[in-house]
């Protein structure tokens, strides 16, 4: 169940019609060694929150008052840094100690919604569960390290993979399964992306999670169009409707990520079983090499790893203890843009490596522990099993 800071968050971009959602990353705190803290503000959509535009060679200020979750309100500022090497947008003067740009909020969601360009309303969600509900009920999956909701959803520019996904939704009478939309997404980007093949694998995995993303977005509005504008009995027949598609998402984003890591282990010959019944009624979310080996008491244990697949892991990456007890080391693959140093801490100290495509470990803080990309996990393991 959500917690009344999520909802109160939901209803509140819901009424205005437009949110920012960022996690919060050590560069927020400043505990990367930058000199100015407060929160970096993305400058793609800089007319959501301010009237001053990004000029070079210049450094703007304009006041807004925050309201934040907690009851507290703050007098701060939307800082615009153009001179030098700078080019970025913050969102500044807190004062000494403010609660929600210490360290341990590191991963915690940030949702500001602008009411007016001076006017604010912010949330702060740090549960899995409560970020998982936002992106639901807003529609919206927080790629790298932010995201915007706006009542309007953004339009495709490849016109290659327009033209595919049209057809394919034009065509749709219900709901196809994840395992058909992530298929549809695979094969459209083949088609439309002739060197796909030839990047890195991180890339591959956020370009095919954030691709099948906007094709289930096209395939949401052709089939819930007519159900959502009414006309409604009751009022708990709304509701209903509304569940039924918050609850679709939500399955949809986690096994969509399962289906999309799956393939990028077939594609490097990396043998596995997804979601083994092993150890009684437990399920691990991928057993490399597979369940016949983890069942034979003569295979090595040393040769056997378990992946647990998470879109987002701060609370959840204590799930993979009780899977595979052959195994002493976990992985975890997840999309978490950040998480704070003691998060780490506790996962180094429980045996959990973390697995985040590449490009998502630059808002990650320092740490002793081992980060893996995607293309590092697979060369480890393709030398384990050789």
């Amino acid at each position: 169940m959500s917690s009344h800071v999520c909802t109160a968050a939901i209803a509140t971009a819901l009424e205005h019609g437009n949110a920012i959602l960022k996690f919060i990353s050590p560069n927020d705190t400043g505990k990367t060694g930058s000199h100015q803290s407060g929160f970096y503000l993305p400058k793609a959509v800089w007319k959501l929150y301010t009237l001053n535009p990004p000029k070079k060679g210049l450094n703007s200020k304009s006041p807004v008052r925050i309201s934040w979750h907690d009851g507290k309100i703050t007098e701060s500022c939307i800082t615009w840094y153009g001179k030098g090497t700078r080019s970025e947008y913050r969102l500044t003067c807190f004062g000494r100690d403010f609660q929600w740009l210490k360290e341990d909020n590191v991963g915690n969601l940030l949702v500001i919604v602008p009411k007016s360009k001076s006017n604010f309303h912010a949330f702060v969600l740090e549960s899995d569960d409560d970020i998982e509900e936002l992106e639901a009920a807003l529609g919206i999956e927080v790629f790298e390290n932010w995201g915007v909701y706006q009542r309007e959803p953004g339009e495709i520019s490849d016109d290659c993979l327009v033209e595919i996904f049209n057809k394919f939704v034009s065509g749709l009478k219900l709901f196809p399964s994840t395992e058909i939309f992530s298929k549809t997404t695979l094969d459209a980007i083949a088609v439309c992306n002739k060197n796909f093949s030839h990047a890195q694998l991180d890339d591959q995995l956020l370009t095919l999670i954030d691709t099948e993303y906007k094709l289930f977005q096209m395939a949401e509005n052709h089939l819930c169009k007519k159900q959502i504008t009414g006309p409604f009995k009751l009022v708990d027949e709304f509701l209903e409707i509304a569940a039924r598609i918050t609850n679709r998402r939500k399955s949809r984003a986690g096994r969509s990520l399962e289906n999309h890591v799956a393939y990028i282990l077939t594609q490097a010959h990396i043998p596995f079983d997804p979601r083994p019944r092993v150890d009684g009624k437990i399920q691990p979310d991928i057993l490399i090499p597979g369940k016949k080996q983890y069942t034979d008491p003569s295979y090595p244990s040393s040769k056997l790893c378990i992946i647990g697949v998470k879109r987002t892991c701060k609370d959840r990456w204590r799930q993979v203890l009780a899977e595979g007890k052959r195994i002493k080391q976990k992985h975890i693959l997840t999309l978490q843009p950040s998480i704070s140093v003691n998060q780490l801490q506790e996962m180094q100290d429980a045996n959990v490596t973390l697995i985040v495509p590449e490009r998502l470990q630059k808002n990650y803080p320092s740490s002793r522990m081992t980060i893996l990309s995607i293309q590092t996990f697979v060369e480890q393991v393709r030398t384990l099993l050789a």
